[in-house]
């Protein structure tokens, strides 16, 4: 029985590392040396192979090496296959360290000021306190309702928008289509955070920038494919945004030459906004072993109907 790795090498050798104490018994392969390709019961991957179901024929359980499993092509995998995606601490942690950052510096005109040293111009700001500040999170997940409950930390006022709802504490909940607008209305900062489906590919749009208050700014920690660049770039161009921070877009890397690689009011950073820990996911990946041969409910389980 081997549980097969296929995402970063140089963390697959701290997954061996550790692995190798915590469950020798446990035959531990990475990509590409597989061997006995009927020996795989278990695989982590980010981004598996197309033909993962002929290949591997005794597969048992598929975890995503990531929070989201949009980059695993659902329709070409065994319908009775397990799936899991990755929970695990150091996801959630990171992410919200990497909002934070994003939020605080839009919040506090970063992009102005480096813009401003680059002039070699000196001019303060007015600083707006956070209370007077509304930040709306799109998408209510682990990672999302996390990032809400820091962000209340700083005195923001925060919402969150989600397709069936969520109650936080001390964050204002809007659902489905019908509320979308009102939280789109109120909100300052907006942070993306939604799983990617078909009904959320392209949501960050011209459409959606319109219902924004003018001026609004943008963080995108989803995926590349929630984000229609183009509008984006009309609406950086027009004021309607007035700043963004990218951790994805759409390809990775962007073409050279792209507007968004030089464009003075977006920070751009290479999807970097939240890692699986190999510490931590070890544990939640030996603890779904475990689970999964005594038939009790696995941890991150998706719908397979929903695609996430």
């Amino acid at each position: 029985m081997a549980l097969l790795y296929k995402s970063d090498p140089a963390r697959g050798a701290e997954w061996a590392r550790i692995l190798a104490e915590k469950a020798p018994e446990l035959s531990f392969r990475i990509w590409p040396e597989i061997g006995d390709p009927s020996e795989i019961r278990y695989f982590f991957a980010w981004m598996p192979p197309d033909d993962l179901a002929t290949r591997f024929p005794n597969l048992e359980l598929m975890m995503s090496a990531g929070a989201g499993v949009d980059h695993l092509d659902l329709s070409k995998l065994p319908p009775d296959l397990p799936v899991v995606r990755m929970v695990e601490p150091g996801i959630v942690d990171s992410m919200v360290e990497f909002v934070s950052m994003s939020v605080l510096a839009l919040h506090r005109d970063l992009i102005d000021y480096v813009a401003q040293q680059r002039e070699e111009v000196w001019k303060q700001i007015r600083v707006r306190p956070a209370a007077t500040r509304r930040v709306g999170v799109l998408g209510l997940g682990m990672l999302g309702e996390a990032c809400c409950r820091k962000l209340t930390g700083f005195g923001f006022q925060v919402a969150g928008w989600s397709r069936s709802g969520r109650e936080i504490e001390g964050v204002a909940s809007y659902a489905g289509a019908d509320e979308l607008p009102e939280f789109l209305a109120r909100t300052d900062i907006l942070v993306c955070l939604l799983p990617l489906t078909d009904e959320t590919r392209g949501m960050l749009d011209a459409e959606l920038f319109a219902q924004l208050p003018k001026g609004a700014k943008l963080v995108n920690t989803g995926r590349g494919a929630h984000l229609d660049q183009d509008a984006l770039l009309a609406a950086l161009d027009s004021g309607q945004i007035s700043a963004a921070v990218l951790d994805v877009v759409t390809p990775e890397p962007l073409t050279p030459g792209h507007p968004l690689w030089s464009h003075a009011r977006v920070l751009m950073t290479p999807h970097i906004a939240s890692m699986t820990q190999p510490e931590t996911a070890v544990e939640v990946v030996l603890e779904n072993l475990r689970r999964h041969q005594t038939g009790e409910p696995l941890i991150g389980l998706i719908d397979r109907k929903r695609g996430y």
